[in-house]
Order: C-alpha cells, then structure tokens, then sequence
C-alpha cells in the first residue's frame, strides 16, 4: 500500500480535477472494474496540472495506480490528440524502448467519459518546466546532464527498428516533411483568430526549402523538455516520455527541431524568456550543442537544421492558435490560455527569423 505522502491528496504533481474538466468518476470506476488489477477497490481521480492540450488524470485505487489520457474539451483537429494512436504506440514501444509507459487498455466509447480515452502505467520522477527542480538545485551539474539525457534518449527512439515491433504501418514516410508544412498550415488557417503575415511568409519559405529526409524513424513529433521524466535521483536518467498521440514513421530531424523550438535560454530574445517553458539557466546547452551532441551518437547529418527549427516555430504558432481558439470560444476555461493570444505574433516572427538567418 502506498504510504500517505505517497497518496494523490498530497501529491504535488496533481490537482483536484478542474471543474469544466470532470469525468464521471461512477461511470468510469464501473467500466474499469474488473479490466484492470486492482480496479475493484475504491477509485480516488485527480488532475496532472500540466501540459496545454490533451488532459490527463491520476487514477488511484489504493495499491494500484494509472495514468488516464483523453483530447482536450471542444472540437479537434482531424488527427490530432489521437488516443487510439497514442495507445497502439505505447503497446508495443515499451518493450523495446523502457522510457515508454506501457499502455493497458483504451476506450473509445463517448458515453462513458466523454470522449476515447486510454489508460496507461505511472510512472514517478521530476518533470522539469520553469522552474529547477528542488531536488536537482544542489547539483551544479544537472542543467547539463538532463540535456544530455534528453539528447540520448531522443538518439535511442530513432534506433528503434519500428518493424520488429509491428509498427511498420504507422506512417507514410514519403512525404512526410511537405505534409507536415500543408498540415501545420491548414491547422493555421482553421484557427486563426488574427492575420499574421509572417506565418504566410514561413509558409512559403518552407515549401522553397524543403529538405531531403534522412531515412525514416520513429518520430515522437512533441519531443521537448517537459514532455519528458527524469528520475528524481538522477537528472542524467530518463524516466518516462509522454505524449505519444502524434507519434509517427518519418524524419527524425522533424523531433531534433522540435527540441530546439521549445528549448530556451536566458540570452534569448525578452519574449522567448518571457514564454520559456523551461528553467532559465546558463548552464544548459545552447541548441547548437544539442545538435551537435545528437549528431555525434546519431551519426546523421545536421546541416539543414535550420529549416527544421522555422518548422518547429511555425507548427508551434499553429498550436497557440488551436488552443487560444478553444479559449476564446470558452471551450476550455483554463486562464492559463488568455495569453496565448499574445504569444503568436512572437512565434510567427521568430519561425521567419529562423528562415531568414536573423536567429537561431
């Protein structure tokens, strides 16, 4: 049994379930009863706070706990916050690739949540976002020995040989880049709640640039600081990496420049500051150094890594922009969102910027 400061009404990584975002725990705990080990006891449900799309909550039985995954509140984009997809990765993934849960069971029945949902192990450690740990604080290392864990396990994804475990139908590697500028563009275009001309600009310098992939991988297509666990003894071990739901067969650069787009340091222009989602120390690697740190145990070829970058800009203005619109048509009343709004214009700006060779 876990002890109490171990129990989820004194966990610091979860919240009371907000109230727009409740489930009905009795219909819920009637459904899970007898599907997974432990579900016949009492279910306790709480909130992890984090994270800005997909919600994800704690379900506690007492001596068994998981992990429930479903898509945010309101209408979704086509394809994406895709559960079934999320679940068929992490069923196969964490047997070859231990930083992946291993997922149990999934739902894609409205009536009894809401929406399809999936339910997948815990797995207990730090996640880092703007703050440094307090269990990482004394350790003057840690900056740098979590990017480089984050950089290893990213190299360690790419070589897994997605065959082997019937992951070969996941994607359409062909292609995959080109669909990836159309799609991030579409997305733009659904939700934009303001014209941005950088975004138009980005768009066709894209399409101008668009590199020739390296061979195709497994792609986590989120892959950033926060969306990673590390032990919470060791800031160079991962423990877990979350948020599968978009995870496909394409160019593993795509995951390289996503790391950079979300990685942020205190010599960075005012705004990236002001919106990093990461701690703010000069201790971290540069993103030079992160490339240079995957290009050396990858073996690939990092040259046309800027397009990549302004790639990761541009896809990341097309997320605001998503989530902002659930917000201002009260899909969603999380605050946190309100200032989404003023985050687009910077993002928009720094994808051209990239483009342009003014930043990286």
């Amino acid at each position: 049994m876990p002890s109490s400061a171990d129990h989820p009404a004194t966990q610091p990584d979860t919240i009371p379930v907000r109230p727009d975002e409740r489930l009905d725990e009795a219909r819920l705990a009637a459904f899970l009863r007898g599907r997974l080990p432990g579900s016949d006891q009492l279910l306790t449900v709480r909130q992890f706070g984090g994270g800005a799309a997909n919600l994800t909550y704690l379900l506690d039985y007492g001596a068994h706990e998981y992990v429930l995954r479903r898509p945010p509140l309101g209408p979704v984009p086509k394809a994406a916050h895709d559960m079934a997809r999320e679940f068929r990765v992490l069923s196969s993934l964490w047997s070859v690739y231990p930083p992946a849960p291993r997922a149990f069971l999934f739902c894609d029945d409205p009536a009894i949540i809401g929406a399809s949902f999936f339910v997948m192990e815990r797995r207990h450690g730090v996640v880092v976002r703007n703050e440094m740990p307090q269990a990482f604080r004394t350790l003057p290392d840690a900056p740098q020995r979590m990017a480089e864990a984050l950089v290893d396990a990213l190299v360690a994804l790419h070589a897994v040989d997605y065959e082997k475990i019937d992951l070969g139908d996941l994607g359409q590697p062909e292609g995959f880049v080109e669909r990836q500028v159309e799609g991030w563009w579409r997305r733009w275009q659904q939700a934009k709640t303001v014209e941005l001309p950088e975004m138009q600009a980005t768009y066709d310098w894209l399409l101008d640039h668009l590199p020739a992939s390296p061979a195709a991988t497994l792609v986590h297509n989120d892959y950033k600081l926060d969306n990673v666990m590390l032990a919470a003894d060791d800031p160079g071990q991962v423990a877990a990496v979350f948020d599968w739901d978009m995870g496909t067969l394409g160019d593993p650069l795509n995951d390289l420049g996503a790391l950079l787009t979300y990685w942020t340091r205190p010599d960075d222009p005012l705004p990236f500051q002001l919106m990093a989602m990461m701690p703010l120390d000069e201790r971290f690697p540069t993103r030079g150094e992160l490339a240079a740190r995957y290009a050396e145990k990858s073996g690939r070829d990092v040259t046309s890594l800027p397009f990549y970058h302004a790639l990761g800009l541009f896809r990341l203005t097309g997320i605001l922009a998503q989530i902002y619109a659930r917000y201002v048509r009260s899909q969603t009343q999380d605050a946190r969102f309100a200032a989404f709004g003023d985050l687009m214009p910077i993002t928009a700006e720094a994808a051209l910027s990239v483009a342009n060779g003014a930043w990286r």
